[in-house]
């Protein structure tokens, strides 16, 4: 049934493709049996994952068909991006796909319904494995303000979500980018790390703070952001979000606008792994994502120094079965190797 939808859909534009699966999910319950082994669970960030493999923020913007992605057995969701106000995002059209490359660009642009409903059908939600909550900016938002945003989010996420995503690297909101540099992104972090501080006193409980980084980043960004993210106690970091590099794409792509993911962000998101796993000296967990289409490729990104992997992409490309064959094939690499549990190859390539 899967494989049948997955070429129905392909023959639709992209977006349109996405909307009709949201819908299909949502009022459609989807059942299947899933592999769940011992060997892949772990207890991070204070939360326990019953695999490392999640879904990255993306796909389920308003957390509306979270049921059935739990169904198809994910570890762990993370909804969004989500922002104070609702909004229609960038104009269209603004999703294509690479499908020799197994990729898309996107230029969404934080589509969604805001905060207020995604926290809504959160509430909803009889959770069985953690949700991450993934908050951004409104277009109309002037980027020097955006700590705003990020507050207002924050405050109606915190009770409700299991960790709290700051997504400042999507190139498809303008200048948000910058918060990733120099002064901005330690000013940034003291305003959204003193209202942290204050949440966990208001409700006696601590819900993680992960960032989300870009893969265009410089060794200097890179070096400042690990050191930022120990002086602030950040409890995780999301590597990768989409790149702006198209440099090796096909002329007809190259001059898209929008954030590239997929097969071909899986190199450049590796290394950027590997860096900031070495300069936090692998004590804060790290969430690898960018190119992730099997279980080697997930297994390679934990030997980097995920302790965690989200996808997307590969989703549009291969089915909700790729979870099940990813976890299966990853149990097997695991054991092959010799270790008792996933969380002994975190790192090994570093």
């Amino acid at each position: 049934m899967y494989n049948s939808s997955l070429k129905i859909l392909r023959l639709l534009p992209p977006e349109l493709s996405h909307t009709i699966t949201i819908n299909f999910l949502k009022y459609f319950k989807v059942r299947q049996k899933n592999i769940e082994d011992s060997i892949l669970s772990q207890h991070l960030m204070g939360l326990d994952f019953i695999n490392p493999i999640g879904l990255a923020a993306g796909f389920d913007k308003n957390a509306e068909v979270m049921h059935s992605m739990f169904s198809f057995g994910f570890g762990f969701l993370e909804v969004g991006t989500i922002t104070p106000q609702p909004q229609s995002g960038n104009s269209k059209p603004r999703v294509f796909r690479l499908s020799e490359d197994k990729a898309i660009i996107n230029s969404l642009g934080f589509n969604n319904k805001g905060i207020d409903y995604g926290i809504s059908r959160i509430k909803e939600f009889n959770r069985n494995i953690p949700i991450g909550v993934n908050i951004g900016k409104n277009a109309s938002t002037d980027v020097k303000d955006a700590f705003r945003d990020y507050e207002y989010c924050l405050r109606k996420a915190y009770s409700v979500a299991d960790y709290v995503t700051l997504n400042i690297s999507s190139p498809n909101t303008e200048n948000l980018r910058d918060l990733q540099k120099g002064e901005k992104i330690s000013s940034f972090l003291h305003s959204i790390k003193t209202l942290h501080d204050n949440l966990k006193k208001v409700y006696k409980k601590h819900t993680p703070l992960v960032v989300k980084i870009a893969p265009d980043v410089t060794d200097e960004i890179i070096f400042d952001l690990s050191n930022l993210v120990n002086e602030y106690d950040i409890d995780g970091v999301i590597c990768t979000n989409t790149t702006i590099d198209k440099s090796h794409l096909s002329n007809q792509f190259k001059s898209l606008q929008g954030g590239l993911s997929g097969k071909p962000l899986y190199h450049n998101s590796n290394i950027i792994l590997k860096k900031m796993y070495e300069l936090t000296n692998g004590q804060i967990p790290l969430i690898g994502v960018g190119g992730i289409s099997s279980g080697r490729d997930c297994y390679e990104k934990i030997k980097s120094g995920a302790s965690l992997v989200q996808l997307y992409t590969a989703l549009v490309y291969s089915g909700p079965n790729l979870i099940n064959n990813m976890k299966g094939d990853l149990i097997d690499l695991i054991k092959t190797d010799g270790y008792k549990n996933v969380s002994e190859v975190i790192g090994k390539s570093v």
